[in-house]
């Protein structure tokens, strides 16, 4: 009786799923071949046209649709490195929907899709085979903004079970970024657990603050945003860093280092408060149209700066957009006395270059002693 049963329902079986539609092949984006070229694909059937966006070209190239209504399009080879990318479809920008890895910014709007291109042999921001350190989610009072705020802090390897006293990196980010960013995307921690197993950094703490004081949505005004942040940086963090980790407390042993708007604010707080900090390292952030005006009190006590700062170190790249205010503000410092390191190099206002600005001047701010 049951084989009987079992016979009547094949024919409905099969009958069932002769009436189901095919499932269309699986869509695979971003692909990235052997010798670095990138395939990226997208499902869009009902698209007119679609165009990709990505840091690694020069151009959107249009992308072809095969009969599965698949759009697709090859590039490269490319260079190894990280980098931010979105689809264009129909005028209308769009995630990457098969990539699982994107890049958040402190704004809804600007999240982008990540694509990694490896090389060869591992990357000064790659994961190595050496000690690493840790990264922690701090919350701590903040008697300037009335509120809890967090910060991201690295400690280097083997930190918990060390005795001595470290120095201490405040390390700010972009506009569009928070305090996550930096290790998120900008790899902060694993450039610096290799630059210290490669004896070329001092093992260090790294704390990267939410760089705004209030969120960006609030419509808080730019001075008041900047000026809340500063107090909130050297009256509330700054203590309770020193308060809750093994670090050093007087200025030798203390930096601060941002990019574009973080950057920025290294301009302002740093040469003012040289009882704070010894080291500057500013990327891609110009000193404003008016270098001379709103930089008056530092050129003004341009030798206590040259005394007191052990390094002041200015990079960008020479297709960002910040190249000129950069310039202006180098040849300011320059006519005022002030000495500096300007540096320019290849590349635009992206985290391309601000990795490497990190893992070169990294070792400048608290070099390896031994």
């Amino acid at each position: 009786m049951k084989l009987r049963a079992l016979l009547l329902l094949l024919p409905l079986t099969a009958a069932v799923q002769a009436q189901q539609p095919s499932q269309p092949p699986a869509v695979r984006s971003p692909e990235v071949s052997a010798d670095r070229r990138v395939t990226f694909r997208m499902r869009a059937p009902n698209a007119a046209k679609v165009t990709v966006f990505c840091e690694c070209l020069t151009s959107e190239p249009a992308m072809t649709k095969d009969a599965d209504g698949v759009w697709s399009v090859t590039v490269g080879p490319l260079e190894p490195d990280i980098y931010e990318y979105h689809f264009t479809v129909d005028g209308v920008d769009n995630l990457d929907q098969r990539n699982p890895v994107v890049k958040y910014n402190s704004r809804p709007n600007l999240i982008e899709s990540v694509l990694e291109v490896p090389g060869p042999a591992p990357l000064f921001y790659d994961v190595k085979s050496v000690p690493h350190g840790k990264v922690e989610i701090r919350y701590y009072p903040s008697k300037t903004t009335g509120t809890t705020r967090r910060a991201f802090v690295y400690t280097p390897p083997n930190y918990e079970r060390g005795t001595n006293r470290l120095p201490v990196l405040y390390l700010l980010h972009g506009a569009d970024g928070d305090e996550t960013v930096w290790t998120q995307f900008g790899r902060a921690n694993l450039i610096l657990d290799n630059l210290i197993a490669e004896r070329k950094a001092a093992p260090m703490v790294v704390v990267m603050p939410f760089a705004y004081a209030y969120p960006w949505h609030a419509g808080v005004a730019g001075e008041k945003q900047r000026a809340d942040f500063e107090k909130d940086l050297l009256t509330d963090l700054i203590p309770f860093v020193q308060s809750n980790y093994r670090v050093n407390t007087d200025r030798d042993n203390r930096a601060l280092a941002g990019l574009s708007m973080g950057g920025g604010l290294t301009l302002a707080i740093g040469p003012r408060h040289l009882d704070m900090f010894s080291r500057l390292a500013v990327f891609s952030s110009g000193g404003g149209q008016n270098p001379e005006k709103t930089f008056a009190d530092v050129a003004a006590n341009a030798k206590n700066v040259n005394g007191q700062l052990k390094l002041f170190w200015i990079g960008v790249g020479t297709e960002d957009g910040a190249m000129a205010g950069s310039k202006r503000m180098s040849e300011f410092l320059t006519a005022s006395g002030i000495k500096h390191i300007f540096k320019t190099t290849p590349g635009a206002h992206t985290w391309i270059v601000w990795r490497k600005y990190l893992n070169e001047v990294a070792p400048q701010i608290f070099p390896a002693t031994s």
